[in-house]
């Protein structure tokens, strides 16, 4: 009886230092759990967090901590292992809103859903001007960018039968994940191109260089028209002129070879000396269309090239710069005066 109670004198021992341990760990677990329920001090905004491939739940809860981000990394490492997560974090940029905890971090790490940049390109953008957007929201360098959007390999990917995918980065709202590569950004901005275009029946019928054709003289109408119900009729004046073999005489590739060729300031006015820049973009020199687009024209632009009104049109002028009302006349006659009406009724 002796030998068989100091037999379980270890035993009890040994299962009573167990039980404590593991009350000490579920207190510590419990610890963890209730740092983990709340917010760092001091986060007051939103800020991004970047995961890189590889990282694990120790690095990540480092520097969540680091930056502020974090009440308590081991609530983090503690939290992430009960629940098995550790490995599932996603890697990519992650919005992480002011007020969440460790738990709530935790969560949007293994969702993956990344943060998203809303990018508003307006109808009429140059390549230039869209590379600069990019670069001002932190999306990518416009240097990067613009080098991406002249990739012989890519535009031949896409179908682009040019130097550059200007005239194809179809204007509109897009949602992109921080650190998105200039290349994705770029075939999700055509790709919504054709998707548009294909809603045009006739464009199903044109070859890559019939198509190019259009979307420059789209590009045209597009830094032209003002009011959308004229940019057919726009349309119709530069389709006559190429008939006839006039030249286009378009302010906006006089505007594009000042601005995008030469690297200028946008002009206030046009002088005469400008029409007559040695540029092959100019279309008061240069008889039929520019090399390349001007722009990046939208549906109403797209569409005004493909079902351009029926008229004899070969001239307009503006007459009303608050409406965007041009008056549109078939005679150089006509056109003048219709200047001179114009200076009429400003003078009043």
């Amino acid at each position: 009886m002796t030998k068989t109670r100091k037999a379980r004198v270890p035993i009890i021992r040994f299962l009573g230092t167990a039980a404590a341990g593991l009350v000490l760990a579920a207190a510590a677990a419990a610890v963890a759990l209730a740092l983990a329920a709340r917010p760092a001090d001091g986060l007051g905004e939103d800020r991004l967090f970047t995961v890189e491939r590889g990282d694990s739940a120790r690095s990540v809860a480092a520097a969540l901590e680091s930056r502020g981000l974090l009440r308590s990394a081991l609530a983090f490492k503690v939290l992430a292992r009960i629940e098995g997560s550790g490995a599932s974090l996603k890697a990519g940029s992650y919005r992480i809103e002011a007020g969440m905890g460790a738990k709530g971090i935790l969560d949007e790490l293994v969702s993956g859903k990344q943060a998203l940049a809303k990018v508003t390109v307006p109808e009429g953008y140059t390549l230039s001007q869209l590379a600069a957007l990019l670069d001002r929201l932190g999306l990518e360098p416009k240097a990067s960018f613009l080098a991406a959007a002249s990739d012989p390999k890519l535009l031949s990917e896409l179908g682009i039968s040019a130097n550059s995918a200007e005239g194809y980065l179809f204007p509109d709202t897009y949602f992109f994940p921080v650190g998105y590569p200039a290349e994705g950004i770029i075939r999700q901005m055509v790709k919504a191109f054709r998707d548009r275009v294909s809603r045009i029946p006739e464009a199903a019928a044109l070859d890559a260089a019939e198509l190019h054709d259009r979307v420059i003289l789209a590009s045209i109408v597009e830094r032209e028209y003002k009011s959308p119900d004229e940019a057919p009729l726009m349309a119709s004046v530069f389709y006559n002129r190429l008939k006839i073999r006039m030249a286009l005489q378009s302010c906006a590739t006089v505007v594009y070879v000042i601005t995008e060729r030469q690297g200028k300031p946008h002009p206030e006015v046009i002088y005469d000396r400008d029409l007559k820049l040695d540029d092959p973009y100019n279309t008061y020199e240069h008889r039929g269309l520019p090399p390349g687009p001007i722009s990046n024209p939208g549906m109403t632009a797209l569409k005004a090239v493909f079902y351009p009104t029926a008229t004899k049109y070969l001239y307009f002028r503006l007459m009303d710069p608050s409406a965007g009302k041009h008056h549109f006349s078939a005679s150089l006659e006509e056109h003048i005066d219709a200047r001179a009406l114009y200076i009429k009724k400003v003078g009043g």
